[in-house]
């Protein structure tokens, strides 16, 4: 972004004269600006982003473009099965699991691109958790307070058609090589994935089948250097793998597939 549109953001969050100066120092000490403004554009959406919670990437729309078109052929899915089975027009809604929810950005722009969906979602971090209640509000989305999938209902185990997570990727070893507002203002535990930057992940990969409806999907961000040992750890968890991407911004999704019939 250039410095003049950020001018021009600044100043349409200012209320006075002294927020506006406040705030420009703010920004110029290295606080991420969506953390001076206080919101994210995402897929056309304004995330609440407060002070120390991850900021949501550009490059993430990929994974919630990915997410959608699943979600849309599950929906396809039961149409088609109540046709068969003359059962009443009514089904139950896709169910989608957003895990390292964060500001609750994936889940919010899921809820805005798709009708009928029910969200539920899952950060560890309570500052984030307060974000993302906030943001997926109006989509009624649950957020829950805790470690991956432990504080999800028992009741969604077998029934979840699209679960997506993006969880931290970033090998420990080159954390230091990130922006220095990510490093400085942003919480750690939403950065670095272990030693391979996979820790999170392998640990998501093997919860998703136990969550998974059949036919369900699991859609996780990853770099494409990473993509090949996670789409294989992925099928060593019973899914079918695939990568989608890199896209323009360089995005890559690992989605595992469960088989129809499990």
């Amino acid at each position: 972004m250039f410095a003049e549109d950020e001018a021009l953001l600044l100043i349409a969050a200012a209320a006075t004269p002294a927020d506006l100066s406040g705030m420009v120092d703010r920004r110029a000490s290295g606080l991420p600006l969506e953390h001076v403004i206080g919101w994210a554009e995402f897929c056309g959406l304004r995330i609440a982003v407060d002070p120390g919670v991850f900021v949501p990437r550009r490059r993430t729309e990929f994974l919630v473009r990915q997410a959608a078109a699943l979600a849309g052929q599950a929906t396809a899915r039961r149409a088609t099965a109540r046709q068969a089975t003359a059962a009443r027009a009514t089904g139950r809604p896709v169910m989608v699991v957003d895990l390292c929810c964060g500001s609750g950005a994936v889940g919010a722009a899921l809820a805005a691109t798709l009708d009928g969906i029910e969200l539920h979602a899952v950060d560890i971090d309570p500052a984030a958790v307060r974000c993302a209640r906030r943001n997926v509000a109006t989509a009624a989305g649950r957020v829950y307070e805790g470690d991956l999938d432990r504080p999800l209902p028992a009741t969604l185990r077998g029934r979840v058609d699209v679960l997506v997570a993006n969880a931290p990727y970033v090998p420990t070893g080159e954390v230091t090589l990130l922006p220095r507002e990510a490093r400085v203002h942003e919480p750690r535990a939403a950065l670095d994935g272990g030693a391979d930057g996979l820790d999170i992940l392998r640990r998501v990969a093997g919860a998703a089948p136990g969550w998974l409806a059949p036919g369900g999907h699991l859609l996780v961000e990853t770099s494409e250097r990473q993509a090949p040992l996670l789409a294989e750890i992925v099928a060593r968890n019973g899914l079918r793998p695939w990568v989608a991407g890199p896209d323009e911004q360089a995005a890559t999704v690992v989605i595992g597939a469960k088989a129809a019939d499990a």
